[in-house]
């Protein structure tokens, strides 16, 4: 008998608890990106070609049919993705090694490493960088003094 009400106070009061924690955590705000004109361009033969060797025969259901898709891709390639030589850097042994990035061969397997580092054939998308973390990231290019820096995004306030 005393099972029979113990256990239904037993989950009243679980469940009273879980809602009570529930509602005391505070909702974040969602912020908006705020982007640059020069996303209201269309894509560059280039940015095109970078976008369908990563994303292959899924490229119009993924991302053409979707343009905040395309619009979040312009973003990044035009305003966050910085490639900067820099030289005479201590301590560049601190960054995250591009070989050390595992590439986004989600949709196209057959994606490859590059061999050797060409600035303006360099396509960042083909490795899973953190793009939409907090705060910048640097990533060093092994075997160069080149650097990929994602900025962060920026929101409206």
């Amino acid at each position: 008998m005393t099972l029979r009400i113990f256990l239904p106070l037993l989950f009243g009061f679980v469940m009273f608890a879980q809602n009570g924690i529930a509602q005391n955590q505070k909702n974040q705000n969602t912020q908006l990106v705020k982007f640059g004109k020069n996303v209201d361009a269309p894509l560059t033969a280039q940015e095109l070609s970078m976008i369908k060797e990563v994303y292959q025969d899924k490229l119009d259901a993924y991302v053409l049919s979707k343009p905040q898709k395309v619009k979040n891709l312009k973003h990044l390639l035009r305003n966050r993705i910085v490639i900067k030589e820099i030289t005479n850097l201590k301590d560049d042994d601190k960054y995250t090694l591009l070989s050390e990035v595992e590439l986004f061969d989600i949709y196209n397997p057959s994606l490859k490493r590059d061999v050797a580092f060409n600035k303006s054939t360099f396509n960042p998308l083909k490795y899973n960088l953190e793009f939409y973390r907090m705060g910048s990231i640097i990533y060093k290019i092994d075997g160069t003094n080149f650097f990929i820096i994602i900025k962060p995004q920026t929101y409206k306030k």
